[in-house]
């Protein structure tokens, strides 16, 4: 990449592959949405490892449940779609100008709730990928663990598109009467 983004772990360093300062340029999420702090391995159209440090601080514990903080399923949903996307976009130059779309979210599991103070480990295998004319899609199965025990697991799809069309503008938009 152009931006001096790492995109390989160097396995002779302790440096992630990416650090914070890395996602946020690849990611458009943000606080509090932003569910993937760190990524220790990355194998272009392959695979990632992505961390996830979840603090009681995180906003959706106020209400998911009182008394018994439990981080969301979608959430953690959520969290294997952005590592996936992370890994899509290291493979976009113009990634400013896309957006990664959700397409399907199948066989999802949730195994243990996941609480403050835990570490998601989030490893993301690319299990199909296509590049089309302006959009590329990809198929990713997501397994997510803490200490060692899988936590949940699903398999998602998406697409990387132009941001006009993802916004109804552009060419392929259905004009509004």
């Amino acid at each position: 990449m152009n931006d001096g983004t790492p995109t390989v772990t160097d396995a002779t360093t302790s440096k992630p592959a990416l650090d914070i300062h890395d996602i946020l340029k690849i990611l458009p999420h943000r606080y509090p949405i932003l569910l993937i702090d760190r990524v220790l391995e990355l194998k272009r159209r392959e695979r990632i490892v992505a961390i996830k440090n979840v603090t009681i601080n995180e906003p959706f514990f106020n209400g998911h449940f009182p008394g018994l903080p439990i981080m969301p399923g979608v959430l953690i949903v959520e969290a294997i779609a952005q590592a996936g996307g992370a890994l899509l976009l290291t493979e976009v130059e113009d990634r400013s100008d896309k957006v990664i779309m959700f397409t399907g979210i199948d066989r999802a599991k949730f195994r243990r709730p996941v609480s403050p103070g835990d570490q998601l480990r989030i490893e993301v295998q690319v299990t199909g990928w296509r590049l089309m004319p302006r959009m590329i899609a990809a198929k990713m199965s997501g397994v997510v663990s803490v200490a060692g025990q899988r936590v949940a697991e699903a398999t998602v799809s998406c697409q990387l598109v132009d941001s006009a069309r993802g916004r109804g503008e552009g060419p392929d938009s259905v004009a509004e009467e």
